[in-house]
């Protein structure tokens, strides 16, 4: 498993801090931390509004969880270029250029628009229970057919261009509480056969992140008792006035969900 570079950064100041006391001329600690911020629209902070007008369809927002990991750490380079639908195929094309040998840490999400995850729900939505379940199957069959290979691409293009960073990849939370306080909307069966997809989903992730040496990072636990029915969502339900915030972190759930755990990770 690789060295938290954070960790290593903070030892690197205490050692600075020592070496100040007995007249060291330089320290040089923290100077060149470098952090890049990949993903899909669970990074870039769609749902927890605030956009940055520049990100434009990317919906990047000071209020996710890796602009304010940043704030927090002031890493002398930060490079955000997580955008809002992108799937593995987008984080190749368009948001490695920041990567380099010098990148200390990397943070991801992505596979969840890969397995379709926009279709899903909105067939859930608009359809009947039995539709929802064989969609969601459809879902998970793709996750372990197909999504291995194309996240073994994205995590061989991350390794090949920063092979020194210490790289976490998040998850996504689990969407429903079961038995809660919703008394319309989705059946109950559907609602677990999506948190059932998310769990799925998660652990093909985990695996492949695993075997590249990287961080896997489960937010199912600091979501749990926010999700949509449990009375204190940190997560959009259906919107039908924004659909595209839709089943996404509100800020609450990019500062109470996702940053600290990926604070705990990095």
């Amino acid at each position: 498993m690789r060295l938290s570079r954070f960790a290593a950064l903070t030892s690197s100041v205490l050692l600075a801090a020592g070496a100040a006391l007995f007249g060291a001329s330089q320290a040089t600690a923290a100077a060149d931390f470098g952090y890049v911020a990949l993903g899909d629209s669970y990074s870039s902070g769609v749902g927890a509004g605030s956009y940055d007008s520049a990100s434009g369809n990317c919906k990047r927002t000071p209020r996710a969880y890796p602009a304010l990991w940043a704030a927090t750490h002031s890493p002398q380079t930060f490079s955000f270029t997580a955008c809002s639908g992108a799937r593995t195929g987008d984080v190749l094309a368009n948001q490695l250029a920041p990567l380099n040998s010098g990148t200390d840490l990397v943070s991801i999400t992505i596979g969840g628009n890969d397995a379709g995850f926009s279709d899903v729900m909105t067939t859930c939505v608009l359809q009947s229970e039995a539709t929802c379940v064989s969609r969601v199957n459809q879902a998970k069959a793709y996750v372990d057919s197909t999504l291995p290979g194309q996240l073994d691409q994205v995590y061989n293009a991350i390794d090949s261009r920063s092979p020194a960073a210490r790289v976490v990849v998040l998850g996504y939370p689990r969407f429903y509480k079961l038995n809660g306080t919703c008394t319309t909307g989705l059946t109950e069966g559907e609602r677990a056969a999506i948190n059932g997809a998310a769990d799925h989903l998660n652990a093909a992730i985990a695996k492949r992140a695993a075997d590249h040496g990287f961080t896997f990072a489960s937010v199912a636990g600091a979501f749990t008792g926010h999700e949509i029915c449990s009375g204190n969502a940190w997560l959009h339900s259906v919107n039908w006035l924004n659909i595209g915030e839709s089943y996404h972190p509100t800020a609450a759930g990019q500062s109470g969900g996702y940053l600290p755990v990926f604070t705990n990770a990095a």
